[in-house]
């Protein structure tokens, strides 16, 4: 999973940010995949395609996606060999679905206009179970911040991917309207293609008709998942969210996402819709304006590595809850990397880290930095006392940065449409599962509440640290499986490290 996963997420870059963001300069490298439209003429300015544009990596001699699609040819994995199905807290209400997928079911939300976020039991992918049409039908849809536009897989899809998952199709709904319209999508070794429909879309009980994708096609490489779609939540104003905010269902266009670490035990993942939830999260919400008109990108101050700077600014980042990794420009990872004694690089974009490293990691924004738990920075240890970090050097978009999940699972988010700005704050306490929350600090200063360092030891400046966490499972009653899936893809995400490195 963690190969397919690396390969979608460097051939999958929304469209709309290579078509419109300022910071993309002439040259700086050729898309990989190109999409085509036939028909009627789409919603301008991001048009009807999500998926996510490929740029060459600096300093490589290729594509990211010609990378790993030459490390993907390797035998060395055979995906959900070990793995079992499962759900926790409580039996998912999607039916039908033909395939051994282990999703982590949410505990359900208590706040008007929320819903659970689910995930995959390894903190890859993040959604939320739709319901579609006149009928209701539930779907997963991946929650992805970083796309314009919507989709899910048609039940005319005779790809793998799609007989793996849920589908949907004119029998499923009385309000199932074929606009005429199809669009195409190339990348990498796949192609997702398909015809564009209106129809009602409910999430968090929020019902809108709006037009999203009906795939006839689409890549194996999301067979890999669970999730039978997308739900576009960019700041385009073509979104099912703006559909919401126009259908006058909410006061404000704004959501707060909080995100589960499977380590951790309950899921309690939530998307509240129309106004942060208070419950979520403890202090203040720390805001940074957007620094583009349909995207959400916000300026990066700088990375703290045990509370001295990394140097690392002038930066913007793009903050995709689509995205389970954190990615940015192979000479700032190395200035990171380069302050955590004992890490090391062969190819300038995967590092390994001392297991035992006492340092810690946070990202600054808005002059407060937030601490990336060691549950989230690292993973994989080789055997020989290193683990695999998860922020890669790899750079989608000159200058700037892409944090993912790895980061959000750390903080409160709120995306605000309204005013234009991302927000974070300190996740709530939950007693149940953890003995302290996410830290906020001013830039250079050290936690005001104790943050686990790299190898999860709480540092003894305050209350216990957000990394303490029960081993114990819950009483949902969850098996073993997830982890037990989750050290075998550990010691194949060390050989893939080991593959490319080869290839490079």
């Amino acid at each position: 999973m963690h190969r397919a996963l690396i390969f979608l997420q460097l051939s999958l870059w929304i469209t709309s940010i290579h078509a419109l963001l300022p910071l993309a300069s002439e040259g700086h490298g050729e898309a990989s995949k190109r999409s085509t439209t036939t028909g009627a003429t789409l919603a301008k300015p991001n048009g009807f395609v999500t998926f996510k544009m490929v740029q060459k990596a600096s300093g490589s001699g290729g594509s990211i996606t010609d990378l790993v699609t030459r490390a993907s040819s390797s035998k060395t994995y055979k995906h959900r060999s070990r793995a079992s199905s499962r759900t926790i807290n409580g039996e998912s209400t999607v039916a039908a679905r033909d395939n051994d997928y282990a999703v982590d079911v949410a505990q359900d939300p208590t706040m008007k206009n929320s819903a659970g976020v689910d995930q995959d039991g390894t903190d890859y992918s993040y959604f939320v179970e739709a319901k579609l049409g006149s009928d209701g039908k539930p779907l997963y849809m991946l929650l992805d911040t970083g796309a314009s536009t919507t989709w899910v897989m048609g039940s005319g899809c005779t790809s793998d991917a799609c007989k793996k998952h849920n589908s949907y199709g004119p029998n499923d709904s009385k309000t199932y309207v074929d606009t005429g319209k199809t669009y195409s999508v190339e990348y990498g070794t796949g192609k997702v293609g398909g015809h564009v429909i209106e129809d009602t879309i409910s999430v968090a009980g929020l019902a809108v008709t709006v037009s999203f994708g009906v795939a006839n096609t689409t890549s194996d490489e999301f067979t890999e998942f669970p999730f039978d779609g997308i739900l576009g939540l960019s700041m385009s104003p073509n979104t099912w969210l703006s559909a919401v905010k126009d259908a006058n269902l909410i006061d404000a266009n704004v959501f707060g996402i909080s995100l589960s670490r499977h380590a951790d035990g309950t899921n309690d993942g939530e998307i509240a819709v129309g106004a942060p939830n208070p419950d979520k999260y403890d202090g203040d919400i720390s805001y940074a304006s957007i620094v583009s008109g349909s995207t959400w990108t916000i300026p990066m101050d700088d990375i703290m590595v045990g509370g001295k700077s990394a140097g690392v600014t002038g930066r913007h980042a793009y903050i995709d809850t689509g995205t389970s990794f954190v990615f940015g420009p192979p000479d700032d990872v190395k200035s990171m990397y380069n302050m955590i004694p004992g890490s090391s690089s062969s190819d300038g974009s995967t590092y390994t880290v001392p297991c035992d490293s006492d340092a810690s990691v946070a990202l600054t924004f808005a002059g407060k930095s937030w601490t990336i738990s060691s549950k989230d920075l690292l993973s994989a240890p080789d055997g020989n006392g290193h683990c695999a970090g998860n922020v890669y050097g790899m750079e989608y978009v000159a200058g700037a940065w892409l944090v993912g999940d790895v980061f959000l699972k750390n903080v409160y988010s709120v995306f605000d449409v309204d005013q234009g700005r991302i927000g974070f704050a300190a996740k709530q306490t939950t007693t149940s599962t953890t003995t302290g929350s996410s830290t906020a600090t001013s830039t250079g200063t050290a936690s005001s509440t104790a943050s686990g360092g790299l190898n999860g030891q709480e540092t003894p400046t305050g209350t216990a640290a957000a990394d303490t966490v029960s081993a114990t499972p819950t009483a949902s009653g969850k098996d073993s499986s997830g982890a037990r899936f989750a050290g075998d893809m550990y010691a194949i995400i060390a050989c893939l490290f080991t593959i490319i490195a080869m290839i490079v």
